[in-house]
């Protein structure tokens, strides 16, 4: 029997299977919504609504419109290489290109070669999600967002060769130093940290868009919402007890990662229960930590760690194949 909860899902699935522009759009917002492993297109909905918001109060709406294109050729990449269909439906083949298209713009000037860089991107992070899937396969572990990292930093590297596209945002090649901006965090301050942590999984420090991820989160998952915001916090915490750099702090740099961490732990590769939490809890401060460390390595070339600490942290945490599952509730 359904809920009156189950039916504005019901009525969609239902209009999605029998319509094929409605199943595209479907399989969109899916795949904005699997950036943070929900397989729920009104997340999705939420989540491009939080983007949207936050890069047009930048000023910058190339990185709106940048991850709706990077979105579009990923999924239609999936389609033509005859992708698995049933990864395509729940937008698997779609979160690594709108990641691609948010953080292009957001480091690299909106010409018209950039245009041609997102769609390049969109299209290799596809073909490298599914090579990668297939290799880590044989370890029973994802991809992540290991596609869209590595699709982005080969960009990115390439574009110190190409005059055409145009380097605005990329961090100043550097050997780094500890940090001199330490000073005491206002409540205001802890807060927007927090958020900020959030909407920075699309690299957008933004209060608001943190909400709307987090209520797009709850729309899918309570849990899954409730372990993004508190893993927020307490990498907010942990980069405050080890004398990060505060201006990085409140713009939720040092959380991010942590975020995916714990959605991933703690919601979606195990089930929530106090074991699963206090594995979540230490995934999230390694994660601070390998922040930390990859920031430090990669400032020497000039390039962002983007979300490469949560995947060396998930794969870390997910290889061993942890039964976390106490005795008595096992089935």
């Amino acid at each position: 029997m359904s809920t009156a909860s189950d039916m504005p899902a019901n009525w969609w699935n239902t209009a999605a299977a029998k319509n094929p522009a409605l199943h595209f759009m479907d399989v969109l917002l899916r795949g904005v919504g699997q950036v943070m492993f929900q397989n729920n297109p009104l997340t999705g909905l939420l989540f491009l609504v939080g983007i949207f918001w936050g890069a047009y109060s930048a000023n910058m709406p190339a990185v709106a419109w940048g991850g709706l294109l990077g979105l579009l050729m990923g999924t239609l990449t999936a389609y033509a290489i005859n992708a698995p269909k049933e990864d395509i439906n729940i937008g698997l083949h779609g979160y690594n290109g709108v990641l691609v298209g948010v953080a292009l713009p957001t480091f690299f000037s909106p010409t018209p070669t950039l245009w041609a860089y997102i769609v390049a991107g969109g299209i290799f992070s596809t073909i490298l999600m599914l090579a990668i899937a297939r290799v880590f396969k044989t370890w029973k572990v994802a991809a992540m967002t290991a596609p869209f990292v590595i699709t982005t930093w080969f960009l990115m590297f390439a574009a110190y060769n190409f005059a055409n596209i145009k380097i605005s945002g990329l961090p100043h090649a550097s050997i780094s130093v500890q940090p001199t901006d330490i000073y005491a965090v206002t409540m205001p301050e802890f807060w927007k940290a927090a958020f900020a942590g959030v909407s920075q999984v699309f690299l957008i420090n933004n209060v608001v868009t943190g909400v709307f991820f987090l209520v797009g989160l709850a729309c899918n998952f309570v849990w899954a919402a409730i372990f993004a915001f508190l893993a927020s916090m307490l990498a907010v915490g942990t980069a405050l007890f080890l004398g990060a750099g505060t201006t990085a702090i409140v713009a939720g740099l040092f959380q991010f990662s942590a975020v995916l961490t714990a959605i991933g732990l703690g919601t979606t590769f195990y089930r929530p229960s106090w074991r699963v939490a206090i594995y979540a809890i230490v995934g999230t401060i390694f994660t601070v930590v390998a922040q930390g460390a990859l920031n430090v390595v990669l400032n020497v070339y000039g390039v962002p760690t983007l979300t490469f600490p949560f995947v060396v942290a998930a794969w870390i945490f997910l290889l061993p194949n942890l039964d976390l599952v106490p005795e008595t509730h096992r089935n």
